[in-house]
């Protein structure tokens, strides 16, 4: 029964899957589970192998946390996308401690860290999917992390909204302006100040919830483009 509900999506995803053998097959399936998070639910608080999560719907953040509660957000995972970073016993190398919560009801399908970690042993093109898996995420982390020490701080919230627009496809972003400090790793207060001066440049109108781009052509400027 696992394997039926399992191997559709996993034929798609895994390159390695024709290549190992059908006991393995069964094994990775029969050591999956399709889980429901509901918005707001934590999944991965910070050490230990969560497993290899992979997103059919919803989205999903992973961040770390410093040593006074600041949080920073890595990247986001939508529909489609798998995280490796949440599976600690995969990839050993890998020894900061990341946080995944929920932010949207999202489905997902959760492979056990230590049953990937068994097959991966065995097979050597596994272990490399999941390495180019998790380096290819690395980008995204050392983009934040330029932002967080290069750049300017309307820099980086310019970039923010235009990115966020862009993947809604709509022109107000539904965020508030507690969300918007933990994407960019800043404070509340200082996200407040700065979309204050986008409002008043005419950039942005803030409303209850969220804030409106009413002129593309001065955030892009902001941006950089």
């Amino acid at each position: 029964m696992s394997r039926n509900m399992f191997e559709p999506v996993y034929q798609k995803i895994f390159p390695f899957w024709k290549e190992i053998s059908e006991e393995e097959k069964n094994y990775i399936c029969d050591h999956s589970l399709a889980l429901t998070y509901p918005k707001g639910t934590v999944i991965k608080d910070g050490d230990g192998c969560s497993g290899v999560i992979f997103v059919r719907s919803g989205c999903l953040r992973l961040y770390m946390l410093s040593d006074e509660g600041k949080e920073i957000t890595l990247y986001r995972l939508h529909g489609g996308d798998m995280c490796m970073l949440s599976a600690s016993c995969v990839l050993k190398s890998v020894t900061f401690d990341v946080f995944v919560d929920a932010e949207e009801n999202s489905e997902c399908y959760i492979i056990n860290g230590q049953a990937f970690s068994a097959v991966s042993e065995r097979n050597p093109q596994i272990k490399i999917f999941a390495l180019e898996t998790a380096v290819s995420r690395f980008s995204d982390v050392m983009w934040v992390m330029q932002q967080i020490l290069f750049m300017s701080m309307d820099k980086r919230l310019a970039i923010f909204l235009a990115d966020e627009t862009a993947r809604t496809g709509s022109d107000t972003v539904t965020l508030t302006h507690e969300q918007i400090a933990k994407y960019i790793g800043s404070a509340r207060e200082v996200v407040s100040r700065t979309l204050k001066y986008f409002a008043a440049e005419g950039i942005v109108a803030l409303k209850r919830g969220g804030v409106k781009i009413l002129d593309r052509k001065k955030l892009k400027k902001i941006c950089g483009t």
